[in-house]
C-alpha cells in the first residue's frame, strides 16, 4: 500500500470547515479513482489550523496515475479553506 500526504495550513478559525471540506468534497472524488483504498484526515491542535490528509493507494502505479487529479483537488482545498498547501510533494502549489 502507498500513501499520498497532503498538509494544509489554514486559519485556526477555519479548522472545522477545512476538515469538513476534506470529508465532504475530497473523499468522494478520491473514492472514484482506480486503486483508491482509504483516506484519513487528522486535525492539529485547534490553535494551529493544520490539517493532514492521507490518501491510501493499492500500488505505486495507482498513486502516480492520480498525481494530476490530486494536484487539482489540492487547488480546490486551498481555495475552499483559504489555506496553504504545505505538502512535501507540493512544488509551486
Amino acid at each position: 500500500m502507498y500513501a499520498q500526504v497532503t498538509t494544509v495550513e489554514a486559519s485556526p478559525a477555519r479548522l472545522d470547515a477545512t476538515t469538513h471540506f476534506f470529508q465532504q468534497r475530497v473523499l468522494p472524488q478520491l473514492q472514484q479513482m482506480d486503486g483508491f483504498k482509504g483516506f484519513i484526515v487528522l486535525g492539529g491542535r485547534p490553535s494551529s489550523g493544520n490539517v493532514l490528509g492521507v490518501a491510501l493507494w493499492e500500488s505505486e502505479e495507482a498513486l502516480q496515475a492520480t498525481e494530476e487529479a490530486v494536484s487539482h483537488i489540492r487547488g480546490g482545498v486551498r481555495e475552499a479553506t483559504g489555506g496553504t498547501d504545505t505538502s512535501p510533494m507540493c512544488q509551486g502549489c
